[in-house]
């Protein structure tokens, strides 16, 4: 059976390959102590990373936004994800791109950065490859009354290593008999999933909330977006009752929501679901 696989930029001037297990990041990471960095997860089918430069892309401009050092670029990326594929044997997988800040100077710690003029932290890269099969079951969804997204933040806007609201988000939701949660933003929308885009269809139109209101910029969701299958619209949490399908999607899946609030939603047609995601990859 394949197993996982990942890869890291040290010790070793080529890097070090082995099980996740394995590998290890230092003590002083500030990824590791502060949730200081970004992460990318994409789907891996027939040995080929799907949608790969538009996840760099947001890898990038998510480095931008929180200065960040730049992440590596397709050129850096490719090979070592080809690698994993061959030294796996993984033919359908999630794979995940890790950039860390880094470690600081042997005797910082804290939050603050650097001072201008100083030298920064080494940025730190990683990767994982983990047998994965896109999802298109059906779940039960709550909304959280215990989390919700900050429309204002700027991580709100990137993908960081900081999830744990949606940790607690899903705790929540299981807790309560139900397999995920829905996420308001703090303006009072419904906002997201906790790992998923939000779709709700409405007189046939799919809908999905605004950037305003704090959910990522997902890339499947940017697909959907740009190709004329989605639309923007502010979604009130009164709104679900009249939803005539709600779904959650991301790059690992489209899952259709058959119950949210202990309302039974219709069931969407067979296939339904899937075509829809698959349409994204073009």
């Amino acid at each position: 059976m394949a197993a996982s696989i990942a890869w890291i930029d040290a010790p070793a001037p080529e890097g070090s390959w082995g099980p996740p297990e394995s590998l290890a990041l230092p003590l002083s990471d500030r990824g590791l102590l502060l949730a200081d960095g970004l992460f990318e997860t994409l789907l891996v089918e027939t040995g080929r990373a799907r949608l790969l430069e538009e996840h760099l892309q947001r890898w990038r401009a998510s480095a931008a936004l929180l200065a960040l050092p730049e992440p590596p670029g397709a050129a850096a990326v490719l090979p070592r994800i080809e690698e994993a594929v061959r030294r796996s044997g993984i033919a359908s997988g999630a794979l995940r791109l890790n950039l860390s800040r880094g470690s600081p100077g042997a005797d910082a710690r804290g939050i603050d950065l650097p001072a201008a003029g100083a030298s920064p932290p080494q940025a730190r890269f990683w990767l994982q490859l983990t047998p994965c099969r896109p999802a298109f079951e059906p779940l039960t969804v709550v909304i959280s009354r215990l989390e919700r997204r900050n429309a204002d933040s700027l991580l709100s806007r990137c993908k960081t290593f900081a999830y744990g609201g949606s940790i607690q988000a899903r705790r929540e939701a299981r807790d309560l008999g139900a397999d995920d949660a829905l996420l308001l933003s703090t303006t009072g929308e419904i906002c997201c999933g906790t790992t998923a885009t939000l779709l709700l269809q409405r007189e046939g139109r799919w809908l999905t909330p605004p950037l305003a209101s704090g959910c990522l910029p997902g890339v499947m969701r940017g697909r959907a977006l740009a190709l004329g299958l989605v639309r923007e619209a502010r979604l009130e949490p009164a709104g679900l009752a009249e939803a005539e399908g709600l779904l959650l999607i991301n790059s690992l899946g489209c899952r259709p929501i058959r119950c949210c609030e202990n309302r039974d939603l219709p069931p969407p047609p067979a296939g339904q679901a899937e075509r829809l995601w698959r349409s994204l990859f073009g």
